[in-house]
């Protein structure tokens, strides 16, 4: 699929970060666009940021909420026309220890990161099956979604997850003309892990006070790390590039060449002889 122009995107953490880099790559490109996040005031700002260049409507919503997404993808699809390209990209980072890990945090990692990008995928993919008309389908993974790393079993349980499903409906969806592209960014300047806190389960791990200044100072130390990473609008126009030359693999730099070699020696040499 090459052609995005008068297609309606659904943008999922679509108000900051790399949601808004691929929401003003779109918008350029002439795509209608249905921004949706958690953040109202991030929606407004993007909105009126956007609004003079393509038709865009904003609405909060959780992507853990199945029933609030199909009221919303009506919605959207009454206003702006069928969408028939869907961003499954918000996302949070929660880089816990094994021995801290409860049910609530792993509700919360994996109810974002994988069932936000299922709940995607089940509520547009019939329809987009039904109408015939093509699209196109872009989930945000991670590095950490290709070989582990130290972001976290949370982290990398869901991204790995995420690449795999994408891996299979790349394959699936071929004969009906809906392409399948999976977006496994390293550091990008983003506010992701302050976000990610922010919206974390309250009190879901007890700690003393030293220990949470160390995970402060820690979450502060990757914060700017990531500041040095590529900006949110490079990465847009990776994604649009993806789109338009209908790529399974989105990357945005090479950090992750070497673990990725590392690890796929280590499954081949695990074979039997």
């Amino acid at each position: 699929m090459t052609d995005v122009q008068g297609r309606t995107a659904f943008i999922t953490g679509g108000a900051n970060g790399i949601g808004l880099g691929i929401a003003r790559a779109f918008a350029r490109a002439g795509a209608r666009l249905a921004l949706v996040d958690l953040d109202i005031e991030a929606l407004a700002r993007a909105k009126a940021e956007l609004e003079d260049i393509t038709q865009v409507e904003t609405y909060r919503l959780d992507v853990r909420d199945r029933d609030a997404y199909a009221t919303v993808a009506d919605t959207v699809e009454g206003t702006l026309g069928p969408v028939s390209l869907l961003f499954n990209n918000a996302g949070v980072i929660v880089a816990e220890a094994p021995a801290k890990l409860n049910y609530a945090l792993w509700d919360y990692a994996i109810g974002i990161n994988l069932h936000g990008v299922i709940n995607g995928i089940q509520t547009f993919l019939p329809r987009m099956i039904e109408r015939g008309q093509g699209g196109h389908i872009v989930n945000t993974s991670s590095g950490a979604g290709l070989a582990a790393t130290g972001s976290g079993v949370l982290y990398c349980t869901a991204k790995f997850a995420v690449v795999g499903m994408s891996e299979s409906l790349h394959a699936d969806l071929a004969p009906a003309g809906i392409g399948i592209s999976v977006l496994c960014p390293g550091p990008v300047a983003t506010n992701v892990v302050h976000r990610s806190q922010e919206g974390a389960p309250k009190g879901a791990v007890q700690l003393s006070q030293e220990h949470e200044r160390r995970r402060a100072e820690r979450r502060e130390l990757i914060n700017q790390a990531l500041q040095k990473g590529t900006g949110i609008d490079e990465v847009g126009r990776m994604v649009i590039d993806a789109v338009q030359q209908n790529r399974l693999y989105i990357h945005t730099d090479r950090i992750m060449e070497e673990p990725i070699k590392a690890r796929t020696k280590a499954l081949l040499d695990a074979l039997p002889g």
